[in-house]
C-alpha cells in the first residue's frame, strides 16, 4: 500500500485564493474599457432605392464581360471598364456598397464561366439577351431615379 503524506500538500483553499488574486486584474480589464472613439464607429449604411436593380445590373455586366471575352467580341474590356465607372460614380466612400456591387459582377462572371468554356451559339444568344436586359435595367434605373 502506498503511503501519502498530507504535510507537503498545499490546501485547496490557498490554491483557489491564489488563482483568484492572479485572475482578478485580468477579469476586471473588460469593465474599464474606454468608449469607442469616433473613427471606430462604422458609418451608417446607405441603401439607395435602386440598389437591387443596380446589383442585378452589375451581375449582368459581369456575365456580358465573360461571354464577350470568351467569344473574342470587339470591345470586351469595355464592360469591365463600365463596371469600374459604375463603382466610381455610385459608391464613393461607401465600401459596403462597393463590395456588394463587385460581388454581383463577379457572381455574374462566374455563373457563365462555370457553364461555357467555349464560344458556342448558345453563349452568343445568352450574351445578346444579357446585353438587352442590361440596357433595359439601365433605362429603368435612369428614368425612374436619374436626375
Amino acid at each position: 500500500m502506498l503511503s501519502v503524506s498530507t504535510t507537503g500538500m498545499i490546501p485547496v483553499r490557498r490554491v483557489f485564493l491564489s488563482l483568484l488574486v492572479l485572475a482578478g486584474p485580468t477579469m476586471a480589464q473588460g469593465k474599464n474599457t474606454p468608449p469607442p472613439q469616433e473613427e471606430q464607429i462604422a458609418p451608417p449604411i446607405v441603401n439607395a432605392p435602386y440598389d437591387d436593380k443596380l446589383a442585378r445590373f452589375a451581375e449582368v455586366l459581369g456575365s456580358v464581360h465573360y461571354l464577350r471575352t470568351l467569344c473574342k467580341a470587339p470591345g470586351g474590356d469595355e464592360w469591365r471598364n463600365g463596371m469600374q465607372q459604375l463603382l466610381d460614380s455610385e459608391t464613393g466612400n461607401e465600401q459596403l456598397r462597393k463590395e456588394k456591387l463587385t460581388a454581383a459582377f463577379n457572381r455574374g462572371y462566374r455563373a457563365f464561366a462555370s457553364v461555357y468554356t467555349d464560344c458556342t451559339p448558345a453563349a452568343i444568344v445568352a450574351e445578346e439577351r444579357y446585353r438587352n436586359e442590361g440596357a433595359t435595367l439601365a433605362t429603368e434605373i435612369t428614368s425612374r431615379f436619374g436626375n
